[in-house]
């Protein structure tokens, strides 16, 4: 397996290294060799590579109301930085060993589309990729959304898990934008929600501005 420190000069580099990882990462069978893939790339990463992610995703949100926006910002940071020690401890303890069952097919177009996203142009692809990788032990190891259990959505509705499943609201709503996490994620559509609904006989542009803010603030990618 290839590992790189993230030590190159340029963005091409990364980028080409970034690639060279996701096609790996794309032969793990079962969920355990997917997390100890995972977490030989994660770990190479510093706490304050996670406090970036924190000050970008920051940035993102800084037009969302303060209420609404404090109480997201709280949610997604403690789930970066309880998925990055999760990671952590799971390898400390060696757990990915008794992980046997097979990773969700899902994994391959998953890392395709992760190469697409960290092009060689963008400076920033060395902490993308690091959310990637985040959030694919979340979906493809551990099983679990890509949001956390409580992130909450315009309207009031969260993220939820009753009777052993997920549920999402926004789940069915951005799977034709690129790069969001809803076409891999596990959480099923939350039936009869009260999230906000898309316009009525709204027109392709209206429709197409609603999928959009959904996956802007809440697929966020680094």
């Amino acid at each position: 397996m290839p590992h790189f420190g993230f030590t190159t000069k340029n963005s091409t580099d990364t980028a080409r290294l970034i690639a060279d990882e996701c096609r790996d990462l794309q032969t793990a069978a079962t969920r355990g060799e997917l997390g100890a893939k995972i977490a030989i790339l994660v770990l190479r990463h510093s706490p304050a590579d996670i406090q970036q992610i924190k000050r970008n995703f920051g940035r993102k949100v800084l037009d969302l109301s303060p209420e609404y926006r404090d109480s997201l910002a709280r949610k997604i940071n403690e789930h970066l930085l309880g998925t990055y020690q999760a990671i952590r401890l799971q390898n400390q303890q060696g757990a990915f060993g008794s992980m046997q069952e097979p990773v969700s097919p899902l994994q391959k177009s998953y890392w395709e589309m992760v190469t697409g996203q960290c092009p060689p142009e963008d400076a920033g692809s060395r902490i993308r990729f690091l959310n990637y990788l985040l959030a694919a032990f979340c979906m493809f190891v551990q099983n679990e959304p890509g949001h956390a259990v409580g992130t909450p959505f315009p309207g009031g509705d969260t993220v939820q898990y009753r009777d052993g499943v997920y549920y999402c609201p926004v789940r069915d709503m951005a799977n034709d934008v690129d790069a969001a996490l809803c076409p891999f994620c596990p959480a099923l559509q939350t039936p009869a929600i009260g999230y906000l609904k898309p316009p009525v006989n709204g027109s392709a542009h209206r429709k197409q501005e609603f999928i959009r803010n959904c996956h802007d603030f809440h697929n966020f990618n680094g």
